[in-house]
């Protein structure tokens, strides 16, 4: 084995003795779909795992987003659904406070079994990403912002979601309401107990919102200059998000659009990049006057429409994109504008930075910070032009459109003359021909409303 890992075994190691009632530790690894996938493992289990490394079959990373395999991709019969290593990210190694037994977890990435990281997985890529800002000398700096409903859980299972009774007094909410005070203070027990389990985990999730719709919430983490960092802090607060609500009754989702008639879930990236004393090359008292600022956008509204498909992977995702719906229509800019899908927030000009918009809380994590990234290092590189920023109503300007639905975007992606340098051709065809065989298998299933609208009437 290629890998020397004496000081992830010294922390398997370092975290035993200082947690002697664990007994269970839930290795997690995120699929190309987004999904939290791994196995559980007994103490006298943990430190071998750091060590050695944890057998896992190729065709994990190849299911769709139900589990099932796609073997379309060459990667599942063709390779004899061969072994791959996840190897634990060191820091990550953490307890779960919501456990009933006392537990731990921490975060894994895919490996072969000479220790190259394997080229699907999809922290692997973002690291490769990253790594190409080392030759510009400069460092991306990132946080995650993701919106989420609370719901009421049995409604939520049963596929007809409604707001959830709040946890003072019954009472369901039934209003927009946005940052309405009120919905924070009916869910306090359960917003207490999920910052107590961050701080349990390490995570940094700071500011609380309550969002444009009853149920619909908001956590901004902060930002983090170890952008893989920030990955990894975004799957475990989804994951903690989730387990908090269903200590409380409730049901947290993340897809992009539950609901018809209230607005979508977004996962917002705000991202800068600093030199190597650590100052933001973005400050500026006007964007406009930032060439390096403006190239960076200039490389995000290239990159925007092939990268539809990281944005939004799900059929439900483009539910999301409406005009005047808060969700990005166009590949289009602004200064403090929320109605373009690359927004340079209002601030102090030394915190001056890009909030990136349209991908959908349901996206994963890790492939919506590379393809930032990417789009930003090639404005960078290819010092891009942006064009104007849009002033006022940007659902009214014409603007580059971007893929509406889902098989536009597998297309788009497909054809990726930017991403596909980034993400490698050889991840960018398996994402793909994973997605279609997906969306051949959703659209093959008539929904009710099938029956609703033409039963009787064609």
């Amino acid at each position: 084995m290629a890998m020397v890992t004496p000081k992830l075994e010294a922390e398997a190691k370092s975290f035993l003795d200082a947690n002697p009632d664990i007994q269970s530790f839930h290795l997690i690894w995120t699929d190309l779909c987004g999904v939290q996938r791994g196995k559980v493992l007994r103490r006298d289990e943990l430190v071998p795992a750091w060590r050695d490394g944890r057998f896992f079959p190729i065709s994990a990373m190849v299911l769709d987003v139900t589990g099932q395999d796609v073997v379309e991709t060459g990667m599942v019969w063709d390779d004899g659904d061969r072994d791959l290593l996840l190897w634990p990210v060191p820091g990550t190694l953490v307890r779960i406070p919501w456990a009933a037994e006392p537990s731990a977890q921490y975060i894994a990435h895919m490996h072969e079994l000479d220790g190259k990281p394997h080229h699907c997985d999809p922290r692997n890529v973002l690291s490769t990403v990253v790594d190409r800002y080392k030759e510009l000398g400069m460092t991306p700096v990132a946080a995650v912002e993701l919106e989420f409903y609370l719901m009421d859980r049995e409604a939520a299972l049963s596929g007809k979601p409604q707001p959830p009774k709040n946890l003072l007094n019954g009472a369901r909410p039934k209003h927009l309401q946005a940052y309405y005070m009120q919905d924070l203070d009916d869910f306090a027990p359960f917003f207490r107990d999920l910052y107590t389990f961050a701080d349990a985990q390490g995570l940094p999730a700071k500011t609380l919102i309550s969002e444009y719709a009853p149920g619909q919430m908001e956590i901004v983490l902060r930002h983090r200059a170890d952008v893989l960092k920030a990955g990894d802090e975004a799957i475990m607060l989804k994951r903690l998000i989730k387990a908090t609500a269903e200590r409380h009754g409730l049901a947290a989702s993340f897809m992009a659009k539950p609901y018809a008639q209230y607005s979508g879930c977004g996962m917002h990236i705000h991202v800068s990049v600093a030199d190597t004393a650590g100052a933001n090359l973005f400050a500026a008292d006007n964007p406009a006057d930032n060439p390096l600022l403006l190239n960076a956008i200039g490389g995000l509204k290239a990159s925007m429409a092939e990268g539809m498909l990281i944005w939004a992977p799900n059929a439900n995702s483009y539910r999301r994109f409406r005009r005047n719906s808060y969700a990005p229509v166009a590949a289009n800019w602004g200064v403090n504008n929320r109605t373009v899908s690359i927004r340079i927030p209002a601030g102090n000009p030394e915190t001056c930075h890009i909030e990136h918009r349209p991908a959908g809380a349901d996206a994963n994590p890790y492939f919506v910070l590379a393809a930032v990234l990417a789009g930003i290092h090639h404005g960078i590189t290819d010092k891009l032009d942006p064009g104007a920023a849009i002033v006022g109503n940007g659902y009214e300007k014409r603007s580059k459109r971007i893929p509406s639905n889902w098989f536009e975007a597998i297309d788009a992606l497909w054809r990726a003359p930017i991403l596909k340098e980034y993400f490698g051709e050889k991840l960018i065809d398996i994402f793909c021909t994973l997605k279609e065989i997906e969306a051949d298998r959703f659209h093959a299933e008539p929904p009710p409303q099938d029956f609703e609208w033409y039963l009787r009437t064609v």
